[in-house]
């Protein structure tokens, strides 16, 4: 699977590859994928999500944290599928660098994460992400991670 393009993969082998589960899976599906070079993570928001309870009741705004979570989820299902792992893996933060938040991600949104490889060590990856909501930055940042053993 290392280096094959694929037009998009949906949320079963999101699922497959992700521990994660509703209501903190963040990403519907992930389109443009490079093996784990690029992939767009496709994340529709929408008014009935937990979060909007509390942040904030009369003027709902996704936590930026959401965002990089988003982000670090989708570059983790092109790391798990490029080792060919075929069971939900850990995936660990190892850094969050550089992150800025340009605009906040409301209910209706649809929020992309272009997600591209910096460089990759063993078990340990490093991406650099846009989040983008009709082409415009909301959010950006530099990501580490690790897959763990298990």
């Amino acid at each position: 699977m290392n280096g094959e393009t694929v037009d998009a993969i949906g949320i079963r082998e999101i699922l497959a590859a992700l521990p994660h589960r509703y209501p903190f899976l963040l990403v519907d599906k992930i389109i443009d994928i490079r093996g784990d070079e690029h992939g767009i993570g496709i994340k529709n928001v929408t008014a009935n999500e937990p979060q909007f309870a509390g942040h904030f009741p009369d003027n709902p705004v996704m936590p930026g944290v959401l965002v990089l979570e988003g982000m670090a989820q989708t570059a983790g299902t092109l790391c798990i599928r490029a080792l060919g792992e075929v069971k939900p893996t850990l995936v660990y933060f190892l850094t969050i660098d550089k992150a800025k938040f340009r605009r906040p991600v409301v209910p209706g949104d649809r929020l992309e994460y272009h997600m591209n490889r910096l460089k990759r060590r063993k078990n340990m990856w490093w991406f650099r992400g846009e989040a983008k909501v009709d082409g415009e930055i909301v959010a950006e940042a530099e990501l580490g991670a690790m897959i763990a053993e298990v």
